[in-house]
């Protein structure tokens, strides 16, 4: 005889004592249930925004934390900082002292420290239509970016544009570069790889002046709009078409939206996701970091300390490479006698940031970024010390921070390996790209489908783990992952034909129809460090920021915790009630 399942009643129960354990779990706080929180107020990076504004809205609803965020961009960030305005900023680039182009001062006396948050990729995201459809697997070498963002290609159906494409041209309209209006870290990051890689392109452009800016040049026909969230929405918009712009990948992954394929050294067109990402980073260079991965900031200025040289990242001939990756850095401030800072608020920014690198750094692929690697997490930690026990000028009391050993061991990055510093295990498991992605293949077309895939699970799972969970990088809510076409039509190439799917599951110019998932193929085998499934063929999709509603966050927060407590608790709640049962009867 099958035993009764529980009535609806115990099972109400059961979700009770999930949400009780919720609340039992996150009603201490990091430093203790005692704890003193003060509101803090920080301003800058909106490269960095697309993370940062999750994780209030999670230390929030789990601690009763308040922080505001202006969306400012880096550049208003470190002046903001710099002027005694907030209590920490976010910024992509350190201070220059003075802007190399611009020569806008651009520096603190007020006493900082530099760490690291997140790492990302700076994407180029565009609106182009063939025959009513959006084209959505766009290849570009870097050379041709920085051709095109510099005036020197004009017209969507350039010859070199129609070459990088596999001969397919597009439409014969004209080009519209979208740039940052206001300071900004994308803008001096995409300008430093430009300057570096591109120097007989960009410097001319630049009139004549070496090195990077944060604030763009903007010339000719180039649309010129604030803010990541700017330069997303100008895109997407009516009057979109024949645009593109730069901005962190975030912000077109949760819109939906395509980005380019970027040619890297290997000569293989890649995505920014948070694979790419990590193995790009493996060469950056950070000042005060050993090729070991141990940091020390001994003898080392702290306007110089885990400031990072990409010069290696730009060059890597890894075929999985994303070059433009890059990390993000809060500021924060390090003397006992800050004018701005009291017990409460560095114990605020204290827990907030010990938050952000260890819990909220799974948030970072499904958002559009890539976490930490153990070492700058460590380090980070380091730096974290200075707003109590290490702060210049003695030890402010009342402040408590774990020493970083004890916080790295309750940490569940996704990157770290362990025992090894300099591991990173997202760049282990980094999933190869296809064959077809090669710069010289054509755009994949041929109909395979890369072992591992949704598109053709050879265990038969129909893209869920070997266990029937939905695989990790799916959406939980049910609604289609970005890069997907949520019509589940292709788009269609310059003669109006279907493009062949690829990399991320969207639609290239021209050709026909396979589908290759993300375009890649596993790298010693699919299974993470946490028993997840890495599956190449889907890539993670985020919920969308609302708009400035905290209340929404809150939402999102709680629902996500309950759904990951009811998933664990549940299980087990059933199988202790049906014994309770059986022996009743």
């Amino acid at each position: 005889m099958k035993p009764r399942m529980p009535r609806p009643g115990v099972l109400r129960t059961a979700a009770i004592i999930s949400a009780l354990a919720v609340v039992t779990l996150f009603a201490t706080a990091p430093s203790g249930a005692a704890t003193e929180y003060a509101e803090i107020e920080g301003s800058g990076s909106t490269w960095a925004y697309g993370i940062i504004a999750p994780w209030i809205a999670q230390v929030q609803a789990a601690y009763g934390m308040q922080i505001t965020f202006n969306q400012s961009g880096s550049s208003q960030g470190r002046k903001d900082f710099a002027n005694g305005v907030t209590d920490f900023s976010d910024s992509d680039i350190p201070y220059q002292g003075v802007d190399p182009t611009t020569g806008q001062t651009d520096a603190s006396s007020r006493r900082y420290a530099y760490l690291p948050v997140v790492s990302g990729g700076t994407a180029f995201t565009y609106h182009v239509t063939v025959g009513g459809h959006l084209v959505t697997n766009l290849r570009l070498s870097g050379q041709t970016i920085a051709k095109i963002f510099t005036n020197k290609i004009t017209n969507w159906n350039d010859p070199e544009i129609t070459r990088e494409n596999g001969g397919h041209a597009l439409p014969s309209e004209a080009i519209k570069p979208v740039v940052r209006s206001d300071g900004s870290g994308a803008t001096a990051q995409f300008t430093l790889w430009m300057d570096k890689q591109y120097p007989s392109i960009w410097r001319p452009f630049n009139g004549g002046h070496a090195g990077l800016t944060s604030i763009y040049p903007r010339q000719g026909n180039q649309i010129a709009v604030a803010q990541d969230a700017g330069i997303m929405n100008t895109i997407k918009g009516s009057g979109g078409e024949g645009e593109i712009g730069y901005t962190e990948y975030s912000y077109p992954l949760q819109a939906h939206y395509p980005v380019v394929y970027v040619e890297n050294r290997a000569n293989y067109y890649v995505q920014p996701n948070q694979y790419n990402v990590a193995v790009a980073l493996t060469q950056a260079r950070i000042v005060g970091c050993s090729k070991g991965g141990a940091c020390s900031p001994h003898g080392i200025p702290a306007n110089s300390y885990l400031t990072q040289n990409l010069d290696g990242v730009y060059t890597y001939k890894d075929p999985r490479t994303y070059p433009l990756s890059s990390y993000s850095y809060m500021i924060i401030p390090t003397s006992r006698s800050d004018q701005r800072m009291t017990v409460p608020k560095r114990q605020t920014l204290a827990d907030f940031l010990s938050y952000d690198l260890c819990t909220g750094q799974r948030l970072a692929g499904p958002y559009g970024y890539s976490p930490l690697p153990l070492n700058l997490v460590k380090a980070a930690f380091g730096q974290l010390e200075k707003l109590g026990p290490n702060a210049e000028g003695g030890a402010v009391s009342g402040v408590h921070i774990k020493n970083p050993s004890a916080n790295l061991a309750q940490c569940n990055n996704p990157t770290f390996v362990k025992g090894n510093l300099a591991a990173n295990h997202l760049a282990q498991i980094a999933p190869m790209p296809l064959a077809c992605q090669k710069a010289t293949s054509q755009p994949c077309g041929d109909g395979t489908v890369p072992p591992g895939t949704n598109g053709n699970d050879p265990n038969g799972q129909n893209g869920t783990n070997p266990n029937g969970t939905t695989p990790s990088g799916t959406n939980p809510n049910g609604t289609t992952p970005s890069g997907t076409n949520p019509t589940g039509t292709n788009s269609g190439g310059p003669s109006g034909n279907t493009g062949p799917t690829s990399s991320d599951g969207t639609t290239a110019p021209g050709g026909n129809t396979p589908t290759t998932g993300d375009g890649t193929t596993p790298v010693n085998g699919t299974t993470n460090s946490d028993g997840t499934t890495t599956e190449a063929a889907t890539t993670p999709a985020a919920t969308e920021i609302p708009a400035n509603r905290s209340t929404d966050n809150a939402v999102w927060g709680w629902t996500a915790v309950l759904e990951l407590l009811a998933i664990v608790l549940l299980p087990g709640l059933y199988v202790a009630w049906l014994r309770r049962h059986r022996s009743a009867r």
